[in-house]
């Protein structure tokens, strides 16, 4: 091949020139992040450009900080602006990642050595927290193979309580504001005493709810009454880092304004449409999710859905040639999100046929709910 050495560079050279490996460099021509630019079709030697040695270093700087390939991908072929969108974003990623690891290393001492348990106590407004119980009640698990979500967790934060549920299909959080004494602090609630304590609250009373955490002692005086229990000895998932798996960390593609009574009129009609699937091997009528000629939401029926086909890994999926939006869900799943929520007006958050569904009120941005889809 004539010429081409002094041309081209050799792989070998291009890794000198870029910091990578050379079995990094065959691994990112075969993932399609840095392809070179000939390949000898008798010897199979690559060769590139000086073109591409830039890119091949920028492939090295975003491998050392850790870059997910997809974005790698992305940012070797994206205009500048783009880049710095894809450093931003994973630059929180890397805080929020440091942060839980410092919540987890601050667990691990404590079960190392534990300390003695510091009290904190928290004076909340009986409307606000029973606003923000039943906002995430519905989203409590009941399987008693995960007993660890069989409650509602309460995240002392310095001037709030944030709550949280999951039962691993769906996860509800909401905040109520709080006067804080002590330091912040995790502590899951059973079931059944954030019930006791629900039917306590009386929203018009104007005494504020007393709860005081010790430890794994729980106190509440509400009303002119007083509930005490015990925390269950597990470790509640980390939401926040759930909530980023689920939700993402920017914008969803669509976020369609619903109207609560016609929503749940349709999702409770006899004749309301669905679609038949099989989940865990189970039979599931699958409520499924659309956009109406005015960019709203609405129920497709089984018509409506282009032929489902069998993927290489066994999965059912439907495609659509029109890349029409198409979300299959748990039909009362949503009307407990909804029920929960309140209000005549809620905003659906949708990313496609296998992201996520939230659910959030118009007026506040940290009560909200988000359901796993159903894939069709």
């Amino acid at each position: 091949m004539p010429g081409v050495e002094s041309d081209l560079h050799s792989i070998g050279e291009l890794a000198r020139a870029s910091g990578l490996t050379v079995s990094a460099l065959r691994f990112y021509d075969s993932a399609g992040v840095l392809e070179p630019a000939l390949v000898d079709p008798v010897t199979g030697y690559r060769w590139y450009t000086e073109a591409q040695i830039a890119p091949a270093r920028l492939v090295a700087g975003l491998r050392r900080v850790g870059m997910p390939v997809p974005e790698i991908a992305a940012a070797v072929r994206a205009e500048p602006a783009t880049v710095h969108r894809l450093l931003d974003a994973h630059l929180r990623r890397l805080s929020d990642g440091l942060a839980d690891a410092r919540r987890e290393v601050a667990r691990l001492r404590a079960l190392v050595d534990p300390a003695p348990a510091a009290t904190t106590t928290l004076l909340l407004s009986p409307a606000e927290l029973a606003a923000a119980v039943d906002a995430v009640r519905f989203a409590v698990g009941a399987d008693t193979e995960f007993p660890v979500l069989s409650g509602v967790l309460f995240d002392v934060e310095p001037d709030a309580v944030r709550l949280v549920a999951t039962d691993r299909h769906r996860l509800a959080l909401a905040r109520a504001g709080a006067t804080v004494d002590g330091p912040p602090v995790r502590v899951l609630v059973a079931v059944d005493l954030v019930d006791r304590l629900r039917a306590l609250l009386d929203t018009a009373d104007a005494r504020p709810v007393r709860l005081t955490v010790s430890g794994a002692d729980l106190r509440f005086e509400a009303s002119g009454r007083t509930l005490a229990g015990t925390a269950p000895s597990y470790d509640f998932p980390d939401y926040r880092r759930l909530l980023r798996d689920a939700v993402g960390e920017g914008p969803a593609a669509y976020r369609i304004p619903v109207d609560v009574a016609a929503l749940r009129a349709a999702l409770t009609d006899p004749a309301a449409p669905t679609v038949d699937r099989e989940h865990g091997g189970t039979p599931l009528a699958v409520t499924v999710l659309g956009l109406d000629d005015r960019r709203g939401v609405r129920l497709l029926p089984a018509a409506d859905l282009p032929a489902a086909e069998t993927r290489a890994d066994d999965r059912v999926a439907v495609q659509d040639p029109a890349g029409e939006l198409r979300v299959g869900v748990n039909g009362g799943y949503l009307l407990d999100a909804l029920d929960a929520a309140g209000g005549s007006q809620l905003v659906l958050e949708l990313d496609g046929p296998i992201a996520p569904l939230a659910v959030r009120r118009l007026d506040d941005a940290d009560t909200f709910s988000v359901l796993m889809p159903i894939r069709l």
